[in-house]
């Protein structure tokens, strides 16, 4: 009995911990659901023009080493700000807490984002904004860089895959209003990982 409860919490620990680990199929998932969004023209943010054409976005080879668990500090008492778009549209967002990893040996930092009136909405109440840039903007990635979508973290750690990394819907149109990153989320390293860029 007592080996049956020991295996059965040991499960519990991996399920637990499973989360953290690196796994190419949730990318694989995210590649493909991403493709089929923007293949579906009730949903894609391409124009027709690009629509017609469309067979799938091109992606960075999927690579373990922008899988990083973050530690992840909370920052109290941060002021509502108005986020600056691509248009006149300024929705109001505040900065949620920081991120901090290492990618090659590169101590990195990004603040990571609520956007106010989205988080009054329940299915979005634990969503955080992490838009970001990095030295591939403008050559093999988006110039305005790229967004991550995150849960808010439990405790003092944060999974962040940039392999999940999209482009804002201004890179398929001009139609759309997309949060400018802010400068403070420049990366000074390659992040090759993710969406590339659209067009030349």
């Amino acid at each position: 009995m007592r080996t049956i409860l020991a295996l059965v919490f040991l499960g519990i620990l991996n399920f637990g911990f499973c989360q953290d680990k690196f796994d190419v199929t949730k990318v694989e998932k995210f590649q493909k659901e991403l493709n089929d969004e923007y293949a579906d023209a009730k949903t894609s943010p391409l124009t027709a023009e690009d629509l017609k054409v469309f067979t799938a976005l091109d992606f960075y080879p999927i690579d373990e080493k922008f899988f990083v668990i973050a530690k992840f500090v909370r920052t109290e008492n941060e002021k509502p700000f108005e986020m600056k778009t691509s248009t006149d549209r300024k929705p109001m967002y505040v900065k949620y807490g920081e991120v901090s990893f290492s990618i090659d040996g590169k101590s990195l930092k990004l603040n990571v984002y609520r956007n106010i009136e989205l988080s009054k909405n329940s299915a979005y109440k634990d969503y955080l904004f992490l838009p970001f840039s990095d030295l591939t903007c403008g050559n093999e990635s988006y110039i305005g860089g790229k967004y991550i979508d995150l849960k808010t973290p439990k405790g003092d750690t944060i999974v962040i895959d940039f392999n999940t990394s999209y482009n804002p819907y201004c890179a398929y149109s001009h139609r759309y209003s997309c949060p400018i990153v802010p400068l403070e989320n420049d990366l000074n390293i390659e992040i090759k990982a993710g969406v590339k860029k659209f067009h030349d």
